[in-house]
Parts: structure tokens; sequence; C-alpha cells
């Protein structure tokens, strides 16, 4: 990693738990102010906020994405609070199981809304601060499953392969502006995302995958610090997979 010689400030949605919460830590590490959102407040949340090494740097808002006004709301507190935006990480998610026949209206909503428009809604809001100054990195997580798909998430992994197409797309559309744009495909990890799944099916993956492990936190967030990385200009339109080989 380059040296950070002035805190650049780094937007994640989704951080209260999980990979939010591990790329929070791993942003708060590398000297970056973070800001972050989530529908509500955890105790991994009130650590940051009352720690007085990190409190300065760190900042928490109450935000549903996948409603516009709130995303919209997130963005620009955020850009006059810290006066400018220099990565946008669009890490929120849900993942509703079901088999197609049998998947409701209601899950279907939000997954859709959550996964694929709150992270259109805080893009959206987010670049026209870093068009603004020419620059700026974002990342957004997408999944192995949009890739390779997985029974009982056909509709979790149709908006994980869409966020890679925004990605693709999006690169393109912003790339003469100094922006690069990227996805990170994490697979399966150790995290609340994986607690549905039960042991023989968990001990079914670890044996699939090349290094014989799920992924942690930690793993996904060296990816997505070295793709917003300022001296990582010239890569955009890319999906990095972190998967310990799973779909090699």
């Amino acid at each position: 990693m380059t040296a950070i010689e002035h805190p650049r400030v780094v937007l994640i949605t989704g951080g209260s738990k999980g990979l939010g919460a591990g790329l929070v830590e791993a942003f708060l590490g590398a000297g970056y102010c973070v800001e972050t959102c989530s529908r509500s407040k955890t105790d991994t949340v009130r650590a940051w906020e009352e720690d007085p090494l990190i409190k300065d740097r760190f900042h928490f808002t109450s935000a549903d994405v996948s409603d516009s006004g709130d995303a919209d709301r997130f963005i620009k507190q955020a850009a006059s609070r810290w006066g400018h935006i220099d990565v946008l990480v669009n890490n929120a998610g849900v993942a509703p199981e079901g088999v197609i026949g049998l998947f409701g209206d209601g899950p279907l909503d939000q997954v859709i809304d959550v996964n694929l428009k709150g992270t259109v809604y805080v893009t959206r809001a987010a670049s026209r601060v870093m068009l603004a100054k020419r620059s700026g990195a974002i990342v957004n997580i997408s999944s192995v499953i949009g890739l390779s798909g997985y029974r009982g998430l056909s509709v979790y992994g149709a908006t994980k392969a869409a966020l890679d197409g925004f990605t693709r797309g999006l690169a393109r559309e912003l790339g003469s502006r100094g922006i690069t744009v990227n996805s990170v495909a994490p697979g399966y990890l150790r995290t609340e995302m994986s607690h549905g799944l039960d042991a023989q099916q968990l001990g079914q993956i670890t044996r699939r995958t090349p290094l014989g492990r799920l992924g942690e936190p930690h793993d996904v967030a060296r990816a997505v610090l070295f793709l917003t990385d300022p001296a990582n200009d010239y890569i955009t339109g890319h999906v990095l997979v972190v998967d310990g080989g799973l779909t090699c």
C-alpha cells in the first residue's frame, strides 16, 4: 500500500457487521476516514464511535440504501462532513434463500431493492461528488454466486451478476473523469451470510476449495484496499474473484 499523506475518505455501505465491518476495520487501519451506514447500529459500531484512537475518523449514519432518499442523504451528509469522497464501497446486501417456484414477492423485492437498486442509488449520488473533483474509486461487492450459481440463491445470484455488468458499464462511463470502477466477487465467507448453510454444506464447499478453507472478511478487504489504492489508477472494469480457487 502507498503511504497516505492526507487521510482519504471512504464510504462503505452495510458496514455494521460481517464483511462490511471487516472492510471498515481495514480502511481505518490503513488511515482512512470512514463513513458507513446500515439500517441499525450494532455493538461493533458503538465500539468504533467510542474508541479514542479512531472516533475522529469514523462516522455512522442510519440509512436504508434501498430508499433513494436515504441513499442521497447518506452521500450528501458524508460529502458535507468530510469535504470530499475518495472511495465508495457498495457492500450492503441481503441473501434470502429459496427455490424459484416458492420464492415470494416480498423476498424478491427486498433482494433487488437492496442489492441492485440500493447500489445504483448510492453510486448515482456519490458519482456526482467524484465527478466534480475528477477522481475517485468505486468497488462493488458482487459474489461468485453471480458467476457460477448455487441452488436456492438464483435471485441473489442474478442481482450480483447485474452488479458486475453495472461495474463494466460504469467503468466506461466514468473512466474519462479519472474514476475507476471495479467489482470484488467473494466466495463463501465465514460471516453471518453463511450461517444459513449447515455443516454438511460448509464441509462440501471447503473440500471443493483448493485452499481448503472458507474466506474471512480480511481476505476480501485486502483486495478492496488494493483496487482503491491511489497508485492503482489503471485498473478498471475488472471483476476480482476472491474465493480460494473455488471457481477456477
